[in-house]
């Protein structure tokens, strides 16, 4: 039992490899490196959640040949990405840039972390400015009496 067990958590521990095939690995390791950082980089357009790096899909293994013949003809890092972008859009990005288009995905977080703070503040303010009950007149103390005794 006890080996079984040793056995199941080797085999969920490992982790996942790499999509890239054998055949797509450059020969040179310097451009190989840089291939492998740009492709960490581009979105899978088919499964969106992952990098071209990480993706199985048909389309992942398309851009990896791309860029590492793009970089083999000589391209920087920055052309080969602007390429790509060109070809795919933005969207193809993992980590969107910080353009005036895209202002808003990277403000918004602080937007509504302000309007958060403000409403839990005027809240609070106007909690505390409730006014305190007055208290009881003497003839409501004794009837407040005579129905807790009955």
């Amino acid at each position: 039992m006890i080996r079984l067990l040793v056995v199941l958590f080797l085999c969920i521990s490992v982790s996942p490899a790499l999509a890239v095939n054998p055949d797509e690995v450059l020969a040179d390791r310097g451009l190989e490196a840089r291939a492998r950082a740009i492709s960490a980089e581009l979105r899978c357009m088919v499964c969106q959640n992952q990098s071209i790096d990480d993706s199985n899909a048909e389309l992942a293994k398309d851009l990896r040949l791309l860029v590492r013949e793009r970089l083999k003809n000589g391209d920087s890092d920055e052309a080969v990405i602007a390429y790509v972008v060109s070809r795919y859009g933005d969207f193809v990005l993992l980590k969107p840039r910080f353009e005036v288009k895209t202002l808003l995905l990277w403000g918004m977080p602080l937007v509504l972390l302000a309007v958060g703070g403000m409403t839990l503040f005027v809240a609070a303010r106007r909690r505390g400015a409730r006014p305190v009950g007055t208290p009881l007149s003497d003839e409501e103390r004794a009837e407040l009496d005579k129905l807790l005794r009955s």
